[in-house]
C-alpha cells in the first residue's frame, strides 16, 4: 500500500543529522527523496566512523552513522558549484515539491538554490531552511554545530551532577538531540506547508534554527525560569519537579522509579514494606517531597539496595509504580517489547556483506504504515536513474565531473 505521502517529490541538499532526519521522516511515510551528494565524497557522515560497513570485496564502506538517517533515499551526485550542476538541481527542484538545505544563510543563492531563485521557477515549493541560528539576526552568519548548541541554549547547564558532587559538570547529551528534534520540528512544518501550497498553491519558506529550536526544548525548564527568575541548574539524576524520579541502586545494576503523583509514591512505599513513609510530613506530598529530596534519595536507595533489578521490578510493576531498567543500547534491542514492536530493520543493499539494520520509525498509522523499501543509498547509486529521467546524458556529465 502506497504511503501516505505517496506523490510528494523532495530534493534533499541537507547533509550531516538535522536535514537527513527530517527527509528520512518524509522517505518512511512514502515521500520520494532524492538525496544530492558531492561527488566523490558524498555526506559528510559517510566518512564518520569507526565504525564502518564491509562491502563484498571486504573493504571498507560507509560509516554506520550515516546509515541512521537516510532509509529510503536516492543518492544522486552532484557538483552545484559547476554552473551546469546548479542548473541540473534547479531542473530537478522544479519537479519537486519539497527542498531541504542546511547551508549556511545566503550560501545557495549564488548557485540559485536559494528560496527566492527556486520560488520563481516554482511558486508552489515549499522551501526549509536549517541553519544554527536562522535566517536573520546577529547570529544568522554562524555555522551551529549540534554541541555549541547544547551549550549555548542551555542544556548542558541542567544536565549532569550537581556542583560539589563527583564529576560535576556541565554534560551533553548522548546522542545530538538539538539536530534530532529539529528534525522532527522541520519535518512537521514542512506537512504543515504542503497542506498549505495544496489549498492554495502557494508556497513558503520554513525557517528552522538549531538555537531556537534548542530553546524551545527546555520546555518546563524554562516553563520553571520564567515563574522564579532563577536559572535552574543540574541535578544529576533527579528532577526538577517531581521526587523520587530517578535511578535507584540495586545489587546488580539500578532500576528507574518514575513516581509521578502522590497515589503512586503511597504505591511504592507499599510496595517497599514502609507503608507508614507515605505519611512521614517531609515526603505527603510531591511539593516536600521535591524540598527534602535528598532525605527521600537516601531511604528508598537504601530499600531498593539489596534487591535485583528485575526483583524490584516486578515487585513495583505488581504496584502499579512506574519502573524500568537502566539498560545499555544492547539491551534496548533484547526486550520482548522491542522484538514485538520490531524496532530493529534490516535492509540488504547489493555492495555490502551484510544487511543494515536500523532503528525502526515510531510512527504506527492504522492504514497506511511505514514501509521500508530502501536501505541507505551507495553513493551516487542512482544518479544515472534519476538524471536520465530528465534526458541528461549521464555518461558525459561524469566524464566532465560534473556527477
Amino acid at each position: 500500500m502506497p504511503g501516505p505521502l505517496h506523490g510528494v517529490r523532495v530534493l534533499d541538499l541537507s547533509r550531516v543529522l538535522a536535514g537527513p532526519w527530517a527527509t528520512q521522516v518524509l522517505a518512511d511515510l512514502g515521500a520520494e527523496v532524492i538525496k544530492i551528494e558531492r561527488p566523490g565524497v558524498g555526506d559528510d557522515t559517510r566518512a564518520w566512523g569507526p565504525p564502518f560497513l564491509e562491502t563484498t570485496d571486504g573493504e571498507r564502506g560507509d560509516a554506520a552513522y550515516f546509515t541512521c538517517a537516510n532509509r529510503g533515499k536516492q543518492s544522486v551526485t552532484l557538483d552545484i558549484a559547476i554552473p551546469e550542476g546548479a542548473a541540473i538541481a534547479r531542473r530537478l527542484a522544479e519537479g519537486c515539491d519539497v527542498v531541504v538545505e542546511n547551508f549556511k544563510t545566503g550560501g545557495l543563492k549564488k548557485y540559485g538554490l536559494d528560496h527566492a531563485g527556486l520560488k520563481a521557477i516554482k511558486p508552489s515549493l515549499v522551501y526549509c531552511s536549517i541553519t544554527g541560528f536562522g535566517q536573520d539576526g546577529p547570529d544568522a552568519h554562524r555555522a551551529g554545530y549540534d554541541y555549541m548548541i547544547q551549550a549555548m541554549g542551555g542544556l548542558m547547564s541542567i544536565t549532569g551532577q550537581p556542583d560539589g558532587a563527583p564529576g560535576a559538570e556541565p554534560m551533553k547529551v548522548g546522542v545530538a538531540v538539538v539536530d534530532l528534534f529539529t528534525g522532527l520540528y522541520a519535518s512537521n512544518a514542512i506537512l504543515a506547508a504542503l497542506m498549505h501550497a495544496r489549498a492554495t498553491g502557494e508556497g513558503q519558506h520554513i525557517d528552522l534554527a538549531l538555537f531556537d529550536v534548542q530553546a524551545a526544548m527546555l520546555a518546563n525548564q524554562a516553563a520553571n525560569f520564567f515563574a522564579t527568575g532563577r536559572a535552574p541548574g543540574r541535578l544529576g539524576n533527579a528532577h526538577p519537579n517531581l521526587a523520587p524520579y530517578q535511578p535507584f541502586p540495586c545489587s546488580d545494576g539500578m532500576a528507574v522509579i518514575a513516581v509521578g503523583n502522590d497515589g503512586q509514591f503511597r504505591a511504592l512505599t507499599k510496595a517497599l514494606g514502609v507503608e507508614g513513609m507515605g505519611a512521614d510530613p517531609r515526603f505527603v506530598t510531591n511539593a516536600v517531597r521535591v524540598e527534602h529530596r535528598a532525605a527521600l534519595s537516601a531511604e528508598v536507595s537504601s530499600l531498593t539496595a539489596g534487591q535485583t533489578v528485575k526483583g524490584l521490578l516486578a515487585v513495583l510493576e505488581a504496584a502499579g509504580v512506574p519502573a524500568g531498567p537502566v539498560n545499555t543500547v544492547a539491551q534496548v534491542f533484547e526486550e520482548p517489547q522491542a522484538l514485538h514492536r520490531e524496532l530493529a530493520v534490516s535492509q540488504a543493499r547489493p555492495d555490502l556483506s551484510a544487511s543494515i539494520r536500523t532503528v525502526a520509525s515510531p510512527i504506527r498509522l492504522s492504514q497506511t504504515p511505514v514501509a521500508y523499501d530502501a536501505a541507505p543509498p551507495a553513493l551516487g547509486q542512482d544518479t544515472e536513474a534519476v538524471l536520465g529521467g530528465l534526458g541528461l546524458d549521464v555518461a558525459d556529465l561524469k566524464a566532465r565531473g560534473i556527477v
